[in-house]
């Protein structure tokens, strides 16, 4: 995901992603040492949940003055959001396979290295479950969701034009339908996110379950 990672000169607020052209830091700017504030985050969140999670931490753990991390984002939520968002570490390539089954196994192949791969495991999990206690942090993930729905947002208009899916197909929903499908299996049944599943998935969401001459 975009960042905003400057070396030298004074924090500038407006500043873009030069691989995205989106705004980096907190939308309109962010400090020079954004990626290092953001890494912080998410490293204290995995190891301490969101509980634990503090901006005086980040502060220590970035070396950044906590006057200047506040000053751009003031509460620990709005920090985490502009983290999940910005963080490199959970960037990931758009996929163009040729097809749309083939791209949606490769996004589904993403979201379950997210989920089951430490430290984005550990980060998903202590994020989804404070949503649930913390209202501001709602919102905040909303926006992370929104931003990530925007990039994947080429998969269907690319399959669109190839006549491979309706015109006025909602990308939410089966994006929704591929990743809570794997978020239920992994989290409620406990049971295992293997390449069949990733496959077997993309295909029941795109053709259906049901015979093609039901009686």
């Amino acid at each position: 995901m975009s960042g905003s990672e400057r070396q030298g000169g004074s924090e500038q607020r407006g500043g873009r992603d030069e691989r995205t052209g989106r705004a980096e830091g907190r939308r309109a700017g962010g400090p020079r040492k954004a990626q290092e504030i953001f890494d912080a985050t998410l490293d204290l969140l995995a190891a301490h949940g969101y509980e634990g999670l503090t901006i005086e931490g980040v502060a220590q753990r970035s070396g950044v003055n906590k006057t200047t991390i506040y000053r751009w984002w003031p509460s620990k939520g709005a920090l985490l959001g502009a983290a999940l968002i910005g963080a490199r570490r959970l960037d990931f390539a758009l996929p163009d396979t040729g097809s749309l089954q083939g791209d949606l196994v490769a996004l589904l192949e993403a979201i379950v290295a997210l989920l089951t791969a430490p430290p984005s495991s550990d980060i998903a999990v202590a994020t989804l479950g404070a949503v649930t206690h913390s209202p501001e942090l709602a919102v905040h993930v909303r926006e992370f969701f929104a931003d990530r729905l925007a990039r994947e947002l080429p998969v269907f208009e690319r399959a669109v034009a190839r006549g491979e899916l309706a015109a006025d197909a909602d990308p939410t929903l089966l994006v929704d339908l591929l990743a809570g499908a794997a978020w239920f299996r992994l989290t409620l049944r406990q049971l295992p996110l293997d390449e069949a599943f990733v496959s077997r998935t993309v295909r029941t969401v795109l053709k259906g379950a049901a015979t093609s001459d039901p009686r």
